[in-house]
């Protein structure tokens, strides 16, 4: 419910509802100032309310460019993450959705992005008519200033001008343009499944930040957009005066006779910027000198379908489960860094990755360690623990797909644990879930399954960990040879005593089951995997769970990673 997920996430409901707050502020804030304020009354007499709306979008765009960079500062949010430690976990674990917020973030420039240009287009459609008028009236008059030198208040010099010529021959034009091609590129080249199947388009695209921030910082040098000075203001105040402007003769001698003088605003996104900026620095510094650390290989296992593991060691890495690297290989790429979730558990003298062909780089990477062991670099490790799920007594684990990554590492420390009686392990019973599409990527995991098996049988434990595979993907090839090992003790698809399961899961059934198991047991349900199964998760974990508070409970947790 609702009530729930502020409980459990006060400090992102609180960083939102900031961050949206202070938008409003600064938009409606300064759409009012533009609107109104007197230094801008002859600008408006041209351009209308199209003023208010480019600066008051203006001013949110520097805003959000401020904060872009911050989530994306992961050596930074650890620092947070270490000085938090007494922080409850759950405010630790809020920090976990740094680039969702990136992404809010990456929204907002976008639209607004759009609102600022719209708003400019209007002004200088504006600009232009005032120029080419000859009705006398104040924009016209106006217009004509600059033929008396530096008074100009219209940009626009010629009745030749075109919003192409303004857009490609002037600073904020073509700043502009730039800018808004690299935050279109940046946003596109972005998606879930560009990430997923192309990440060094993702990757290299992204850099465009750097080309984003230079021309932010040089868009506003010009000060095209211009208002009345305060000396001007003094001597010829545009409420007593506006219409002598319009009206008066050659020998006029009223004070009003004076032509008003104006100046630019000044360019201030470098104010709104520069700190991030600075700090993203540093940030890349420290990525650098991480990275320059030796790595180790210790042992390099190629798994079937193409899924390379590599256990490393590194002086001083210490980690938790559920915890993610930075991998580089200078030999295939200086610039690429790609995140892979730990399976290793911390009990253990080596920490390790499982890799698997997506893409050109673990392609590449795959290829490389088959001749030879190049040299690799890590950065990290990232990302809060989950721990959460040695503090229920039953815990029901659910991997889908790829997602069933992180569990490799719990898996093993949970059973690092048991063994050496850890009296941080209230864990007595382990339900574990994998779904998977295609029968290839059961294999590493397949074997870490039927090696924890094979130890859990030996020493009398074996019924510590039940798990089900579901082949959500099969074909007939995979049915007839089920068929005909129907009888075998163990499984034919995965070679495990536990029998593969044809289909999705009934979930109903499968809760119930638990339920009637430990019937007076508060169930810990975790999941790493798409948000269509979170949904429904979450839903039998509310369906399942008793009214009365001395019976079955089950809890959702998504993990992120």
């Amino acid at each position: 419910t609702m009530g729930n997920w502020l409980v459990n996430h006060w400090f992102t409901a609180a960083v939102l509802a900031a961050w949206l707050g202070i938008n409003i502020f600064l938009f409606t804030y300064y759409f009012l100032f533009f609107d109104r304020d007197e230094r801008y009354f002859y600008t408006r007499a041209i351009l209308g309310s199209a003023l208010a709306w480019a600066r008051a979008s203006a001013k949110c765009l520097n805003f959000n460019s401020m904060l872009i960079l911050l989530p994306v500062c992961r050596n930074l949010l650890s620092f947070l993450r270490g000085t938090c430690s007494c922080c409850r976990r759950t405010l630790r674990k809020q920090l976990d959705h740094n680039l969702t917020f990136h992404k809010l973030v990456a929204y907002a420039l976008a639209l607004l992005t759009a609102v600022h240009t719209i708003a400019h287009l209007f002004n200088l459609e504006r600009y232009n008519q005032s120029q080419q008028a000859t009705d006398g009236s104040l924009p016209a008059v106006l217009s004509k200033m600059h033929l008396q030198g530096s008074k100009w208040l219209n940009p626009i010099h010629s009745n030749q001008t075109t919003v192409e010529y303004v857009a490609f021959t002037t600073i904020p034009g073509l700043t502009g343009v730039i800018i808004t091609l690299a935050l279109i590129l940046m946003v596109t080249s972005s998606t879930e499944f560009i990430r997923r199947n192309y990440f060094e388009l993702f990757w290299y695209t992204h850099h465009l930040f750097l080309v984003y921030f230079a021309g932010l910082v040089i868009h506003g040098i010009a000060g095209l957009v211009r208002g009345q000075t305060e000396q001007s203001m003094a001597e010829v105040h545009p409420y007593h005066c506006a219409e002598y402007l319009t009206q008066r003769d050659q020998n006029c001698t009223h004070y009003c006779c004076k032509d008003p003088e104006f100046g630019s605003i000044p360019a201030e996104s470098w104010k709104w910027v520069l700190a991030p900026i600075i700090l993203y620095v540093f940030e890349r510094i420290l990525r650098v000198w991480r990275a320059q650390q030796k790595v180790v290989v210790t042992k390099v296992v190629m798994h079937p379908a193409r899924v390379l593991e590599l256990q490393m060691q590194k002086k001083g890495f210490s980690m938790e489960v559920g915890q993610y690297i930075f991998v580089n290989c200078p030999a295939i790429s200086p610039l690429e860094w790609h995140p892979f979730t730990l399976t290793s558990a911390p009990e253990e003298d080596f920490f390790s990755i499982h890799i698997r062909a997506a893409g050109d780089w673990t392609e590449r990477l795959i290829d490389t360690f088959q001749l030879e062991i190049p040299r690799i670099e890590v950065d990290g490790p990232f990302g809060t623990a989950s721990e959460d799920v040695f503090q229920y007594e039953v815990a029901m684990l659910v991997g889908a797909g790829i997602g069933v990554t992180p569990f490799a590492s719990i898996l093993k420390s949970i059973w690092y644990k048991f063994q050496q009686a850890d009296q941080t392990l209230k864990t007595k019973k382990i339900y574990f879930y994998w779904l998977c599409r295609d029968r290839g990527a059961f294999a590493w995991f397949n074997d870490l399954l039927a090696s924890l098996e094979q130890k859990m049988a030996e020493s009398g434990k074996a019924d510590f960990l039940t798990y089900r595979l579901f082949l959500t993907g099969w074909d007939t090839s995979i049915a007839n040879n089920v068929a005909l090992h129907f009888d075998t003790a163990t499984d034919t698809v995965t070679g495990l005593r536990h029998k593969t399961i044809f289909g999705r899961p009934m979930w109903n059934m499968e809760f119930a089951a638990v339920a009637a198991a430990h019937p007076r047991s508060v169930v810990g349900v975790f999941l790493c995997g798409p948000q269509a199964l979170a949904k429904s998760l979450q839903k039998s974990c509310h369906q399942h769970s008793s009214l009365d508070p001395r019976k079955v409970k089950f809890y959702f947790n998504k993990e992120n990673f």
